[in-house]
């Protein structure tokens, strides 16, 4: 979620099995097992939508039939994942590295600042406030390089205006302002418009990642690349990370486009991309496609002498940590006004609430429902399970659960 405050009021008034179990203990090539686990799944497609709660996509009266019946009916509805805050940045930095939310983060980073550190905390959380984070805080990608593994990062519309960001690796100057927190309409200049945004990008806020712009720029791409990365399964990633444009993620209702945008565009990009993915080489062989949402919607709504007050109820699950850099709850932001009313914008704690979230693979028998808590720590902590990596951060909280037998019901 970015400070958009035409689309946070529509969306507020608009309404343990642990990976160990699983694994077993045969090592080496596990899709030649007799009995696969969780590490013969070789390809992971991570798809992220934006701000919707798990009543509002999966309930009786959802717009998004084609995500909340049929891809759920093919594979795994997740009835409890959670976000792990409030806005859009900070739970996409969660999802890659474990790291939890500061002040700057926590609003989505509208100036390009550097992450100014003080120390590191016995979690492994850096301790400190700004956007991006030191060579020294590893994420997802480090850990499968280190691992001889590939990812690629696929970005909606990045470089459709060349003056905003570069058509790979696309990401402001540090220091500067942030221009694609707004999408930009078509014009004579940028004739398809860029609904690009950096903050739904997270690795662009990793110097461990951005420094290398030659590397980087191979690894982080524009979306329309992954078609042919995925004509066969030595051409696709094993991580791959897919964000769609401001539309079609569902973040701008409508968009600029004219399109209708919310979970109405959302749908439509999913009845296009899940099918590409799914009947590609790498998912029918060994693959995992999730998808998930950045955060929740909803918010209480209030009006009294001259001030809309919207309270989000920031709901954790899974023994979430606040971490070190955020302060006090419940905590209260002005936004300026709209429609003649004050906004306000209060958080009765720190978490991103329930979204729920949809898994589909070959190693998932269609019509699985989990009722179990995850979060996006307990993502990460998956993706690192199945590649048999180390846990980063808050992945590696005790008592975490990562996805489980619950889930992955087609190992037998």
């Amino acid at each position: 979620m970015s400070i958009n405050l035409k689309r946070w009021l529509t969306a507020a008034l608009g309404g343990i099995v642990m990976a160990g179990a699983l694994v077993g203990c045969n090592s080496g090539d596990d899709s030649a097992s007799a009995t696969p686990t969780i590490n013969s799944i070789k390809h992971v497609f991570v798809l992220t939508l934006e701000n919707e709660n798990y009543s509002t996509t999966f309930g009786a009266n959802t717009v998004a039939k084609y995500l909340a019946q049929d891809l759920a009916s093919q594979g795994a509805l997740l009835q409890k994942y959670y976000g792990t805050g409030h806005v859009s940045l900070d739970n996409y930095i969660a999802m890659i590295s474990g790291q939890s939310g500061n002040p700057v983060t926590n609003m989505d980073c509208q100036s390009f600042s550097e992450f100014a550190q003080t120390g590191t905390d016995a979690d492994g959380q850096a301790i400190g406030s700004g956007c991006v984070y030191p060579a020294s805080i590893k994420t997802l990608p480090d850990q499968l390089t280190a691992a001889g593994l590939t990812w690629k990062g696929y970005m909606e519309d990045m470089g459709n205006d060349p003056a905003r960001e570069s058509a790979s690796c696309g990401h402001p100057v540090i220091g500067a302002v942030d221009y694609t927190q707004s999408p930009e309409a078509s014009s004579v200049a940028v004739a398809k418009g860029d609904q690009y945004a950096t903050r739904h990008n997270p690795f662009m806020y990793f110097h461990s990642i951005i420094d290398n712009n030659a590397d980087c720029g191979k690894h982080v791409v524009e979306l329309n690349t992954l078609k042919a990365d995925l004509a066969s399964a030595d051409t696709t990633a094993n991580f791959n990370f897919i964000t769609p444009n401001l539309c079609h993620d569902g973040h701008d209702a409508p968009c600029v486009t004219g399109e209708a945008g919310g979970l109405t565009s959302a749908d439509a990009f999913l009845k296009t991309w899940v099918p590409i993915i799914t009947n590609s080489p790498a998912f029918k062989k060994d693959g995992l496609l999730i998808i998930n949402f950045d955060e929740g919607s909803y918010a209480a709504t209030t009006v009294a002498s001259g001030v809309m007050k919207l309270t989000y109820a920031g709901e954790t699950c899974c023994n979430q940590k606040k971490g070190p850099n955020l302060g006090d709850y419940p905590q209260t932001s002005a936004l300026g006004t709209y429609n003649g009313l004050q906004i306000q914008v209060s958080y009765n704690s720190f978490g991103g609430d329930n979204t729920g979230a949809v898994l589909i693979s070959p190693f998932i028998k269609a019509g699985t429902v989990s009722t179990t808590a995850y979060n996006h720590y307990s993502l990460l902590r998956s993706i690192e399970d199945i590649f048999k990596l180390g846990h980063l951060g808050y992945a590696a909280q005790d008592g975490l659960t990562p996805f489980g037998a619950d889930i992955f019901t087609n190992l037998k």
